[in-house]
């Protein structure tokens, strides 16, 4: 138990040391600069991070080009849903439509219709 806590001391130690270590460069970085530089320095990296960041500029721009698209392709599954329903209700009732579908699409003739076929 002893080697387990002196363990996480050194660990805990080293993080804290680390942490201290990049603080104090940060502070020695901001020293050497005045106060208009750290100024500048902030309204920059804050620029960058609303214009290139998570739901920043870009972001919102790239999701409203992917909303439109989504947008168009819901109208045009639902034009495809309507004119699918208004075959399955013409199918369902209509024999003259399905005589038309059957000679067309299935290549069916009727008894007594004459069939030309051309030479190739």
């Amino acid at each position: 138990m002893k080697k387990y806590l002196d363990q996480m001391r050194m660990f805990n130690l080293s993080y804290v040391a680390k942490f201290n270590s990049f603080f104090a460069t940060v502070k020695n970085l901001l020293i050497g600069m005045s106060l208009g530089r750290c100024l500048v320095m902030f309204i920059i990296f804050m620029g960058l991070l609303i214009a290139f960041g998570n739901r920043g500029f870009v972001d919102n721009f790239m999701m409203k080009e992917k909303l439109t698209s989504m947008k168009k392709s819901n109208q045009d599954m639902t034009i495809e849903n309507y004119d699918l329903k208004r075959n399955i209700v013409l199918l369902r009732s209509n024999l003259a439509y399905i005589e038309v579908v059957a000679r067309n699409e299935l290549g069916m003739v009727r008894v007594g219709d004459l069939v030309y076929r051309c030479a190739q």
